[in-house]
């Protein structure tokens, strides 16, 4: 019998209360949660600019009823450009890195993740959130079959499109 570590891990720490980072992010908000998660050397530049555009449009789009959190890393070719164009976005919650538990427990309440990550389309398919995967290729083609990914890539129209899709229509 074979099994997967990170599932079991998730599946321990759903069960938890809410730890501290997370009820502080998530105080007295009601708001539909889109978790951004943007760090992969190939979206250093022009895709990353892309991709804040497109978080930006959304928020825009949806003024009182979403709120996105982006837990941004540290590298510089990150955390510049993302502060850059989205910290005086409002309903845009630009923060450092969280702890592991925080960010899963943060990921299992969000409507969607936008991620470029590998490890959190596999947390995100687990835990039942639809992602959307900012590559054009992913090493979990069984995510994209079940219909708990979808590969958006770093096009600024294709990521609002999309996300708009699921915010709009339950169905999706």
């Amino acid at each position: 019998v074979t099994g997967n570590p990170g599932i079991d891990a998730l599946r321990w720490i759903s069960a938890q209360p809410p730890s501290p980072q997370l009820r502080e992010l998530l105080r007295g908000e009601s708001m539909r949660t889109i978790v951004v998660t943007a760090h992969r050397r190939e979206n250093f530049g022009e895709p990353l600019e892309s991709i804040c555009l497109a978080l930006r449009d959304l928020v825009q789009r949806y003024p009182s009823g979403l709120r996105i959190v982006y837990p941004v890393h540290r590298n510089p070719n990150v955390w510049g450009p993302v502060h850059q164009l989205l910290a005086d976005v409002p309903n845009v919650v630009l923060r450092p890195p969280l702890d592991y538990v925080p960010m899963l427990q943060l990921m299992q309440r969000a409507y969607i993740v936008i991620t470029d990550s590998g490890g959190i389309q596999e947390e995100a398919a687990g835990l039942g959130v639809p992602a959307l995967v900012l590559r054009d290729v992913t090493e979990r083609p069984e995510g994209v079959a079940t219909g708990a990914l979808r590969i958006v890539g770093t096009d600024r129209a294709r990521i609002v499109g999309e996300a708009s899709k699921l915010l709009d229509d339950a169905s999706e």
